[in-house]
């Protein structure tokens, strides 16, 4: 198993080393590219599963506050969906606003969380699926506290 991390020069944390530290935690084999701006991460995305044969791919992003930021990130989602099914393979978008956090620390720590547990989620999309299928509407966030199920 091989994961693939993109991530960009944008980013006001390296993301990218977050995600490697935590792949290594679970023995896994990575590649990664680094690229200006999120709207080059779907190539990125793309060359990582093609050229390098990733089995799925990480996307970090980072987007800015202003409303330009947000037409960007609609451009990388699209992008990234597009890659998804041109390769039939999993691309786990891991994108930081800054507009979440009420200060840098609070952002620091919503990033690492945030990107900590998708690894976790890329991992287990390729080795433990049903771990994913157990955890089904169970309110899991990624960047901030798990809000639970809503009991029925």
């Amino acid at each position: 198993m091989k994961i693939g991390i993109a991530d960009t020069t944008f980013s006001r944390i390296d993301l990218g080393k977050i995600a490697i530290d935590e792949l290594r935690k679970y023995g896994v084999k990575y590649e990664r590219y680094t690229v200006p701006g999120i709207k080059d991460l779907p190539i990125a995305v793309k060359k990582l599963i093609e050229e390098r044969n990733c089995d799925t791919v990480i996307s970090l992003g980072w987007v800015g506050k202003t409303e330009k930021d947000l037409i960007s990130y609609l451009a990388l989602s699209i992008g990234i969906i597009i890659v998804e099914i041109l390769t039939n393979k999993h691309v786990i978008d891991v994108t930081i606003h800054e507009d979440e956090g009420r200060d840098e620390r609070e952002l620091s720590r919503i990033a690492e969380d945030r990107v900590r547990k998708h690894v976790r989620n890329a991992i287990d999309l390729i080795k433990n699926p049903k771990r994913l299928e157990r955890e089904a509407g169970m309110g899991k966030r990624q960047g901030y506290e798990d809000v639970g199920p809503i009991l029925r």
